[in-house]
C-alpha cells in the first residue's frame, strides 16, 4: 500500500490547536495558485459543537456530517452515511485529477480502518500527495496505519507550506501557471 516514495504528511495537532483553519487556508491558496487541492476540512472545533459541518475544498460546498441525536445523547454524532457520500465525491475528484489530497481528520473511524482512510490509499496510488490532520493522541495509530511511511508536521502553516514546496517541486506545475517573462507580463 505505501512505499518510501509516497508523499504522505500528518499535520499533528494538540487539543488547543486548530488544524482546520490551517488546512482551509492552505487549500484556498493552492486552488488560487492553479493547483487542484481536493478533499475535506472540518468547519468548527469540536464534535459536540451544534451544527458542526465540513467543506469540500475543491468545490467550497458545505456538508452536514453530524446528526442531531438530541441533548441527552452522549455518543458520537457523526453521520457515517454522509461521510461516505463525501468520500465518494472526493474519490471522483481524485480520479479527475488532483495535485494534493487534504483529509480533515484521522479519527476513530479511520483508526478502525473505516471512514476516509481508503482515500489516502487511492490518492497515493495515483501519485497524489496527501496531508491529513492527526490528533497527537492518535499519532501512534496513524504510524501503524501508514506503516511508518509518513512525515510528521507541526500544526502551523509555515511547516505545511515548506512540506508542500518540497513535494510540489518533484511534480510538474499545473497547466496555466508557468513562469512568464517580464515582456509577457507587460503585454
Amino acid at each position: 500500500m505505501f512505499d518510501s516514495q509516497c508523499d504522505l504528511a500528518a499535520l499533528v495537532y494538540e487539543q488547543h490547536q486548530d488544524p482546520d483553519e490551517i488546512l482551509r487556508d492552505f487549500a484556498t491558496s493552492l486552488n488560487r495558485a492553479g493547483y487542484r487541492a481536493v478533499g475535506i476540512v472540518q468547519l468548527g472545533h469540536h464534535c459536540l459543537d451544534a451544527g458542526l459541518s465540513a467543506m469540500l475544498v475543491h468545490t467550497g460546498e458545505e456538508l452536514q456530517l453530524f446528526q442531531d441525536l438530541g441533548s441527552c445523547s452522549a455518543g458520537c454524532r457523526l453521520d457515517v452515511g454522509q461521510l461516505l457520500d463525501a468520500g465518494e465525491r472526493i474519490a471522483a475528484a481524485i480520479d479527475r485529477g488532483a495535485d494534493v489530497l487534504i483529509v480533515n481528520r484521522f479519527g476513530r473511524q479511520e483508526c478502525e480502518g473505516k471512514g476516509l482512510c481508503y482515500l489516502v490509499e487511492r490518492a497515493l496510488s495515483a501519485d497524489v500527495p496527501v496531508v491529513i490532520a492527526v490528533p497527537s493522541h492518535r499519532f501512534a495509530d496513524w504510524i501503524k496505519f501508514a506503516d511508518g511511511m509518513s512525515v510528521r508536521l507541526s500544526c502551523d502553516r509555515d511547516t505545511l507550506d515548506a512540506w508542500w514546496n518540497n513535494v510540489s517541486a518533484r511534480y510538474p506545475r499545473p497547466a496555466g501557471i508557468e513562469q512568464q517573462t517580464v515582456c509577457e507580463v507587460l503585454k
